[in-house]
């Protein structure tokens, strides 16, 4: 249809007379139809800018981050996490120590809400859930690490937790970080509650308990894409080394790993020409044994907000986000949250902070162009 201002021009001159004073009228109402005109032809060539899930979408990528269910009602964290991510994480509220916070003897045992709270509000803004974690070291209650619990009893407690876990979210949460964090930085097993202190029955035996818990969460749920997940593995070296002869060996024996999470919890110091390609080998020899790999924790931590910093921040973010889209089995990119109001990263690394995308007054800033720039580029 065509515009309303194409006529307009018409209907002035129409109000024309020949020695009236029409056309002083007519020359002012011209005016105003010229300035609107020529607003509505501004307003309509210039389209918004898409959001960073709209701009991944073409590519196969998720756009995620860890979300808490507590300040879901706060508008501009509400309205930026379902405007901007395809892809939602609890960052605490699936973790057993919440989630599961009473034995299994007591009438109410598991914690769901702030779970459920967060899954309902992916649903309701068409994103996808991402669940983490099912075993960790940390945020283990204490009626489970005080509980002076022998392995059988240990396994039978992990197993349950895993069934119930997944099982309330299968089909709502499509993969889940089955294992987090089991490598040291060495490549040895890292010795903890669920591998040898006392285990779940497979101290001592390498990579044993995790295969074991893979399968238990594979007979959970037979749908949801199963990951491990560590931090300090982006590189070559002797913790990305094990992870990947463990995944090699899964692998080949048919053991349940669909993929490997990376942390990528890093700071400006990460970004060097070798680090990075570094990080990309080291993606693409995962990705030859099929696994899908995920970019799970994302943050960059400053020492400052100086203009320098944040933009030798806003260049590494960019550089990662094309590293991923450069990478085809590379299918989420992920931050840590998303604020730098609620970034864990003051409270465990003093002095530092400004790790994420917006500011502490939701504003964007100059990372988050770049990794737009890297998605619609």
């Amino acid at each position: 249809m065509d515009s309303p201002c194409a006529a307009l021009p018409d209907r002035i001159l129409a109000l024309i007379r020949p020695g009236s004073r029409g056309i002083t009228v007519a020359a002012f109402l011209c005016l105003i139809v010229l300035l609107s005109c020529r607003s509505e032809s501004m307003f309509r060539g210039k389209r918004a800018s898409p959001t960073l899930r709209q701009a991944a979408a073409p590519h196969g990528v998720f756009i995620g981050a860890a979300a808490d269910s507590a300040y879901l009602g706060e508008d501009n964290y509400g309205n930026l996490l379902a405007s901007e991510f395809s892809q939602l994480q609890a960052e605490n509220e699936m973790k057993f120590g919440i989630i599961h916070p009473r034995p299994d003897t007591d009438p109410t045992p598991y914690d769901f809400s702030g779970a459920d709270a967060l899954v309902s509000f992916a649903q309701s803004h068409s994103m996808v859930v991402r669940g983490h974690t099912l075993v960790w070291h940390n945020q283990v209650p204490d009626w489970v690490t005080k509980g002076r619990y022998k392995a059988p009893k240990l396994a039978t407690i992990l197993q349950g937790h895993i069934n119930t876990v997944m099982g309330r979210y299968a089909s709502k949460v499509y993969a889940w970080d089955v294992v987090n964090e089991a490598i040291n930085d060495d490549g040895t097993v890292r010795d903890t509650l669920w591998y040898d202190q006392p285990g779940i029955g497979y101290a001592r035996q390498g990579t044993a308990y995790i295969e074991h818990v893979l399968r238990w969460a594979r007979a959970a749920d037979a749908n949801a894409k199963l990951f491990y997940n560590d931090y300090n593995a982006e590189i070559m070296d002797a913790k990305s080394d094990a992870i990947y002869a463990m995944a090699a060996d899964f692998k080949s024996r048919g053991v349940p790993l669909d993929g490997i999470g990376f942390q990528t919890h890093v700071d400006l110091s990460f970004d060097k020409p070798s680090t990075l390609a570094s990080y990309a080998s080291n993606l693409q020899r995962f990705a030859a044994l099929g696994l899908d790999l995920h970019i799970t924790e994302l943050d960059i931590r400053l020492s400052d907000s100086s203009p320098a910093s944040l933009n030798a921040q806003a260049k590494l973010y960019g550089e990662l986000m094309t590293m991923c889209l450069q990478q085809p089995k590379c299918r989420v990119f992920q931050t840590w949250g998303f604020t730098d109001k609620y970034s864990w990263i003051p409270e465990f690394f003093s002095g530092k902070g400004w790790a994420l995308l917006w500011d502490v007054n939701y504003q964007k800033k100059a990372a988050y162009t770049t990794v737009h720039d890297a998605l619609t580029k």
